[in-house]
């Protein structure tokens, strides 16, 4: 398997003392993947190296291509090798079940992906809407406010490859008691909800209801998509929604929390789920409360 991290000389300069000065840092690893199905090419991502099956699994049932687990009868490595002669693990080739969807359908679906993009624009709302088996209204989870602004901090105790680059986007998967469940590091914001959602699905826990998602970055639409279609009635981010992501998580029923930062938070849609405390409301805050439940760095691995 690939590594997570790499090592690089780097020169530090600091303006106020006029140094420069060698030292070496670490990096988080981007490398390609390329998803294949049945010996054919399907579509190529940029990851960090690790839970490729989940990453895997997750987009393709993200995509509508697979249903369950149960879709893949087999995934494995494929033995190409690298300028050094080693091998580099970035190939993923995948034995759908006969009759799937992943069968019939793939041909129909170019996909072209990157670490910074998930949908890349090129879906609508009314798409996904199609592609979302798991309804959420009758969902009737409810968070408190003073547990959901803990969360970022759980997140953050929980991502070992984030404290050594500083460069890994995370995404993190809650009970509503604020247990961390599953964590998933990588470059890009999709590919760690991917493995989240793979996770889920090799585990049978898929629809994720009364679940809480988090990500580490704004919520795009590729995101709210992800998830909708995982059945995950409320997701937040530390950072802002895009448009389209709010107007897509009105329409799936979902909870969509922005800018979670303790002791506030913004929530575009689906407020009924969140719930502040009377005491908080008449104070106009909400002081921020320790973080609930224990979590070690890879949960779910």
């Amino acid at each position: 398997m690939g590594r997570v991290t790499t090592r690089t000389r780097t020169e530090r300069l600091d303006a106020a003392a006029g140094t420069r000065t060698a030292r070496p840092d670490t990096l988080a690893v981007e490398e390609p993947l390329q998803i294949t199905v049945s010996g054919e090419p399907l579509t190529v991502t940029m990851r960090t190296p690790g839970d490729d099956f989940d990453l895997v699994l997750g987009f393709l049932h993200a995509e509508g291509l697979v249903a369950g687990a149960d879709d893949v009868t087999a995934m494995r490595h494929c033995t190409d090798v690298g300028e050094d002669g080693q091998p580099t693990f970035n190939v993923v080739e995948v034995t759908p079940r006969p009759g799937s969807r992943l069968v019939t359908d793939r041909v129909a679906r170019p996909f072209t992906t990157t670490s910074a993009c998930g949908v890349c624009g090129t879906a609508s709302v009314d798409d996904v809407l199609d592609r979302t088996v798991h309804p959420l209204d009758d969902d009737d989870v409810v968070v408190d406010l003073e547990l959901l602004t803990s969360l970022p901090a759980a997140l953050r105790a929980a991502q070992p490859a984030f404290d050594r680059t500083g460069g890994l986007h995370a995404a993190g998967l809650f009970t509503a008691d604020g247990r961390l469940v599953c964590l998933r590091e990588d470059v890009g914001r999709h590919n760690a909800v991917d493995k989240v959602v793979g996770w889920a699905l090799r585990s049978g826990r898929v629809p994720l209801r009364s679940h809480v998602l988090l990500v580490s970055g704004r919520a795009s639409f590729e995101l709210v998509q992800k998830a909708a279609v995982a059945g995950v009635p409320v997701l937040a981010a530390v950072s802002a929604p895009s448009s389209l992501a709010v107007s897509l998580a009105r329409g799936t029923g979902m909870t969509l929390v922005g800018f979670l930062r303790p002791p506030t938070a913004n929530v575009y849609t689906g407020g009924h789920r969140v719930r502040l405390e009377a005491g908080a409301a008449a104070a106009g805050t909400a002081s921020p409360g320790a973080v609930a439940g224990g979590a070690g760095a890879r949960p779910g691995a």
